[in-house]
This record gives C-alpha cells, structure tokens and sequence, in this order.
C-alpha cells in the first residue's frame, strides 16, 4: 500500500512538471517557465574554432577570425581560419632594402645583407618608423686582408687587389674575404717568360735576360728574338748583293731589341718605329726596283726577311693602325694593346685580309698584338711562273692576275690555324677564268707557288675570295687554256709539214737550176723559200725536245730567226714591185743588200732579244718563245711591222699600176704580167700573215677552232708556196714540161732545142719594136 502510494506521487510530480515546461526555439533555452538567450561562444570545445573569434548574439552568434588571417567576413558555419602571407600578396611595409619575414597572423621586418635598421635592433614591424641604412664594410681596413683594397657599394663591397698581385684563380676582384691576394711573380712563375719578375710600386716588372725582349713594356713577358736565327737564316740571301741593305737593317733592329736588363727602358723608346718603317720600305723599294731575275731562292729570302721585319716594327709602332704608300709597295699595320673588337679587317686598293685577333694573338700573349698586310705593287711580273708543283687541269697553264700580298701577325704558331684566314683579290685582268688561290712554299726546292691550306671560297670575273689556314705571301692564278697534244693537230702536223718540206725542195730546185726563170723576184723567193724549208724542218725534229734547256732554247732561237728571215723576204718582195711598177730603170736590187734585210735584220733582233730575256727562248711543253711573260712579241713585233710595211708598199703599187692602165699608150703584156706578181705577191702575204694572226688567238680555252686554222694553214705553207710560184706559172711548167719529156723522150731532145731556139729568136725580134719601158720590165721579169 506504502509502494503504491509512492508510484503515485511520482507520476504527479512527473505531470505537474510536464503541464508547467515551455517550449523554446533554437538559440533559447527554458528557464523557469521562460525562455532565455543561450551564449553559444561559452561552449567547449569553442564553436569558433582556432584563430577566430566568437561573437554572441540575441539568439545566436558569429565568429570573426583573427586579424592576419582569412576569411576576413563574419561566419557562423564551420570555417577554417588560415594566415595571410602578407610578404607574398604584397600588403606588407618594410620600406626600402628591408625583406619580410611572416609568421601566424602578422609579419615583421629585418634588413637586407649590407644594411642595418636604423634603431640598431635586427627585428623592426612596420609602423615603427625604422627603416634600412647601408652598412660601409669598409670601415675596416682589414676586411679584405693583405695587399688588397676594399670599395664598398650600396649593400654590398668588393676588393681589389694591388697591382702586382692577383688570386690564385686568376681574378683581382672578390668578394669573399677568405681569399687572399698574392703576388702574380709566386703565381705565375713563367710570367716574365726569358727574364726575372720583380713587384714594385707600380705592379710587376719583367727584367729580360740577354736575347730576350720585352720591347720596353716591363710588364709584358719577354721573348727570345734569337738573332742569331736571323743572322744564320739569312746568310743565303747575304750572298745576294740587293738583299744586303735588308739583312742588316732586319739583323740591326733584332740587335737593338734583344738587350740585357742593364738596358734602361728609355734606351728602348728610342727606337722609332714609324722612322724604321720608312727605311725599311726604303732598302725594300731599292731591291724590287732592281729585280729578282727569276732567283726563286732570293724570292724566299725577301719574303722570309719582310715577315720578320714587319713583326719587329709592328711592336715599336705607337699608333693602333699605321697606313705607308712607296714606291713598290702599301703597307697596313696595326696593333692592339687592350681589348678591340673580333674581327680583324686590313685592306689596300687591290686587296682585302680578314681574320680574327685572338688568331693573331695566339696561345701566348705578349702584352700586345700586332698585324700587317703587305702588297707588291709589280711583283707579280717577276714571279709569273714557279708554277711546276701545281696540279692542273684539262691541259692549263697559269698567269698571276692579281697583287701579291704579304700577311703576318705577332702569332709565331701560324702554320696551322684553327680559324683560317680570308682574303679578297682584285683581278689585274677581268676576266671570267678559272682562278686559283696560291701562296708562296719555301720548302719546294728554293720556292714556288702551292695550293696546299687554300681554297677558292668564291670567283668572279672582277675578284676572288680565298681561304687559307696559315699564313704566307699569296696570289690569285688565272688558268689559261693550253691546246696541248691534241692528237687531230699532231696528225696535221706530221702529214702537212713533211708535204710541205717536199713542195719547198721543189722550189728551192726550180728557183736555184732553172736559168730562164732567174731574177732578182725570183731570188728572193729563192731564200724564203730556204728559210721556210730549214725552219720546218728544225719544228719537225726539235719542237719538243724540251728534255735539255740548253738545247730547247737554241732550238727556240733558230726557229725565231727562221720566220722572222721569211717574213723579211717576204717584204723585200713587195719592196721590189714597187720598184718594177714606180721605177723604170735600175729595177734590180743589190744582192748584199737583200741579204743584208734578209738575214741581217733577223739576226738582229734574235740578238737582242736573247741578251735582254734568254730565259724567254724554250718552255716547258715546247722549245718556242716564252707566252706567259709577253716574250712572244719579240716575234709577233717585227712580224707586224713587217705586215705594215708590205701592205704600205702594195697599196702605193696598186695605185701606180692603175695609173699605167689608164695611160694612154700601155704595154698591156708586161703591165698585165706585174698585175699578175703582185696578185700572188698579196696571195703570199695573206698566207703567212694570217696564219700569224690566227696563231695569236690559240691561248685561250675555247678556242680551239683557231688552232686547227693555224695548224693547216701553218703546215701546209710549202704546198701553197709552191702552187702559187711554179704550178700556177706558165713559164715554169713549160720548164717542167721540158724536164720530164727529156726523162721520158730523150731522143726528141734536138727537136725541142731547134723549136726552143726558134722562140728565142722570134722573142729577140719582139723585143726591139717595144719601148724601152716594157723591154726593162721584161728582162726584170725574167
């Protein structure tokens, strides 16, 4: 009963409390019958999370999260609140030379390396007022240690090291104080090359030991001239009386270089390089003027004796570019003492040498670098040949078309360069050839032109640009066209002139036996004749017998003297129509005085030629007069002149023998058979004339079809002698005609003399009812 009233009372309080609850919405809580504000932003853990803040409200909250960190707008829902980076996103304030340091919900400030805040403290926030100063590292006088000197720059320093000493790496700036600076005499003991290092006030010096130089500079490195090479070298090019003023100058100037360090540095500035360039181009003018005489060794000794020279003068010179104009040469030189620019360019009128100053300077520096470029204003006449080591091609010969240059450069390793040199030639004849680069080899047997290290980069008929990987004395060849052995030609040749020989014989027999046909005219066909008939005969057996030079060059002078005898013939032939049509009596010509034209005036000139150029008699191909140095004319000359003079002569007797046409009482007969000599006498002049002419123009390629005409014309001369002087001669064939019926009918010989004689006498009639100007034709004529 005790139980059950119990359970009563508890599910009366249970209802009473039950009825009495009210019901409060979200953010409120009952309390005592009434609903009140719950404060959210006192839970645990806090509603807000880290890094914000809780706000509460009638009702509810937000959070708000600290300053420094996002999001920056109020949240009730779950946020996280992260830092703001403010040194990242750019809204922190250090001021100037400062960096920014961030940490969680703000950042500070610290200065740069090399500054200091102005308050002293390492830390600083903005707001403060503290900003970044420079810190002179420089207030210590041992900051950058021994023998050096220390600078300081905004936020930063940098030492320098005493002249005289240096880093072992090399450097005379640093930066970091560790390093120490030395004296570039315990670094670099070879520095001073052939001489001792000294440090002075000024940095270092060298002191050159005897044959050594440093060409006055006391800090560059001294070098051995060895003049004694120089003397030995050139004790060849002593012998040579024209080298001698440029050896001794050359050897003197070594001399004055090479002292010991006794030698004070003035001593040095007293030697003028400008002054020793004038004499030099002075003893240089003297030798070129004078001549090399085709002495290839003397060439190779000049060349090796300017090189040296220019090397000598370069490094005395005070100018960085030095231009000299002589009489026999130009000359640019230059000289770099600090840095310039890559390319090294020197050029004179005809001629342009492009390279590179570290290729001029080489592996060792001397302190200085220097460059000349020499050009030979007509050298190239006096070594137009020494072209035995080249190659050539489809049966060419050479000529130099251009200046000959001389290169050097204060670089002794220039044998092989690993950056080759260009150079670009102006042609002396414009002309679109075939042109090959050369320079000058001392090593093929005394001298000679080679192609070895250079190549044809482009050509044109104007210029050509070479390339070449060492350094020399160059040229431009022309390759001219050279007929050759050309079989065709050699069969004309071997079948024409033999023919010819025969023809010629013929004539010689007919002009020297036959008594009825004899006269001063035909004398002279008598001896060109002989003249034509031995100088075929010498072209036949001894044109190319160029194996003994002595006997090739007089092979050569017997067969100038031979056609220049025929063409003189040949003129006094004309010389003596004229003296049959303008004359009327003493028609004839002194025999010593047509021997005298005919022989003596050939003599002559062969004579003088050969004393002034007896190098020019006999080539390498052929025993006939030198081409490539113009020698030739030395027979085209006379032969020209010769040519003036007939067609002069014809002219006047063509003009006088229309005169006597026109007249009014002519001996037709006599004046017809005149007409009938000067036509073959012009016929005769054409032949050998022309094929002259044609024989002119076979030296170039492509002109091969000017070779076949003069070979033709050339070889068959003798048959056409003969045709036009006794086949086409009535008289002579009638003289034939008598011979071979004697060979062939001896026992019709007494009929032929009876009716010969019959003719005689008829003819002897005729003669005395002519005028006497017809009677001295006519007995000329005979």
């Amino acid at each position: 009963m005790r139980h059950m009233y119990l359970l009563s009372l508890g599910l009366l309080a249970l209802t009473e409390n039950i009825l009495m609850r009210t019901n409060c919405g979200r953010g409120y809580k009952n309390q005592i019958r009434k609903c009140v504000d719950e404060n959210e932003c006192e839970q645990e853990p806090p509603i807000c999370g880290k890094n914000a803040k809780c706000f509460n409200t009638d009702g509810s909250y937000y959070c708000r999260c600290h300053d420094g960190f996002n999001p920056t707008h109020n949240f009730t829902l779950a946020h996280e609140c992260k830092d703001i980076n403010e040194c990242v996103v750019g809204s922190a304030d250090c001021g100037p030379n400062a960096k920014c340091i961030n940490f969680d919900g703000g950042y500070k400030c610290t200065c740069q390396t090399g500054y200091i805040s102005s308050n002293g403290k390492e830390i600083f926030y903005s707001g403060q007022g503290v900003h970044c100063i420079d810190r002179d590292e420089c207030d210590d006088p041992s900051f950058c240690g021994k023998h050096a000197t220390c600078h300081n720059t905004p936020g930063n320093f940098y030492c320098i090291c005493a002249a005289g000493f240096r880093l072992k790496s090399g450097e005379t700036n640093f930066t970091d104080i560790y390093n120490s600076c030395e004296s570039v005499c315990e670094i670099d003991k070879s520095i001073c090359g052939g001489g001792v290092c000294k440090n002075n006030q000024d940095g270092h010096e060298c002191v050159c030991s005897s044959g050594f130089t440093n060409y006055g500079h006391k800090q560059m490195k001294c070098t051995e001239l060895k003049c004694d090479g120089l003397l030995s070298k050139s004790k060849a090019s002593q012998a040579s009386p024209e080298l001698t003023n440029l050896v001794s100058l050359m050897n003197n100037s070594c001399l004055v270089l090479s002292q010991s360090e006794s030698v004070s540095k003035e001593r040095f500035t007293q030697v003028d390089g400008e002054k020793l360039l004038e004499a030099f181009l002075r003893a240089l003018d003297d030798l070129l003027r004078a001549g090399l005489h085709g002495d290839n060794a003397k060439v190779s000794a000049m060349f090796s004796i300017v090189e040296i020279m220019l090397k000598l003068i370069g490094s005395q010179l005070s100018k960085s570019e030095t231009r000299r104009l002589s009489t026999e040469t130009e000359v640019v030189m230059l000289l770099k003492r600090n840095s310039s620019p890559p390319d090294l360019i020197m050029s004179t009128s005809d001629t342009q040498f492009t390279s590179h100053w570290d290729t001029a300077t080489g592996n060792n520096h001397l302190g200085f670098t220097t460059a000349a470029f020499l050009s030979y204003r007509s050298l190239e006449k006096s070594l137009n040949s020494y072209f035995n080591h080249l190659e050539t091609w489809e049966n060419q010969t050479f000529k130099i078309n251009s200046k000959v240059v001389t290169a050097t450069v204060s670089n002794n390793e220039t044998t092989n360069l690993k950056k080759p040199v260009n150079l670009t030639f102006s042609h002396l004849e414009k002309k679109n050839e075939k042109h090959i680069c050369v320079f000058w080899d001392h090593k093929l047997e005394g001298g000679a032109w080679s192609t070895e290290g250079c190549t044809t980069v482009s050509s044109s008929a104007g210029q050509t640009v070479c390339s070449c990987s060492h350094l020399s004395s160059f040229a431009v060849l022309m390759a001219l066209y050279d007929i050759g052995d050309v079989y065709e030609l050699r069969l004309v040749t071997l079948v024409g002139l033999p023919l010819s020989l025969v023809c010629l014989l013929i004539c010689i027999v007919t002009f020297y036996l036959v008594r009825s046909i004899q006269s001063t005219r035909n004398t002279i066909h008598l001896h060109l004749c002989i003249s034509l008939f031995i100088a075929y005969f010498v072209f036949l057996v001894g044109i190319t017998r160029t194996e003994n030079k002595v006997g090739c060059a007089v092979v050569a002078g017997i067969l100038h003297y031979l056609f220049l005898a025929a063409f003189c013939w040949m003129c006094l032939e004309g010389v003596q129509l004229f003296r049959m049509v303008v004359l009327v009596f003493n028609t004839t010509l002194r025999p010593i005085y047509m021997f005298a034209a005919g022989y003596g005036v050939p003599a002559v000139i062969v004579a003088i030629s050969a004393t002034m150029n007896a190098s020019g008699y006999g080539t390498d191909n052929y025993c006939w007069l030198n081409i490539k140095e113009g020698f030739i004319w030395s027979f085209y000359g006379p032969v020209c002149v010769i040519i003036i003079v007939n067609v002069f002569f014809f002219l006047i007797t063509i003009w006088k023998l229309a005169e006597k046409f026109s007249s009014l009482n002519p001996d037709l007969n006599s004046l017809r058979k005149i007409k009938a000599f000067m036509v073959t006498a012009i016929a005769q002049l054409c032949i050998l004339g022309i094929t002259w002419v044609f024989g002119c123009f076979q030296f170039d390629e492509g002109t091969l079809a000017m070779s076949y005409i003069f070979t033709i014309l050339s070889s068959l001369q003798g048959v056409l002698m003969f045709i036009m002087h006794c086949w086409l001669s009535k008289q002579v064939r009638e003289e034939y005609a008598k011979f071979l019926s004697c060979i062939s009918a001896p026992q019709k010989k007494k009929y032929t003399e009876i009716n010969s004689n019959q003719t005689s006498k008829s003819q002897v009639n005729s003669v005395s009812k002519r005028n006497r100007l017809a009677l001295d034709l006519k007995f000329t004529q005979k």
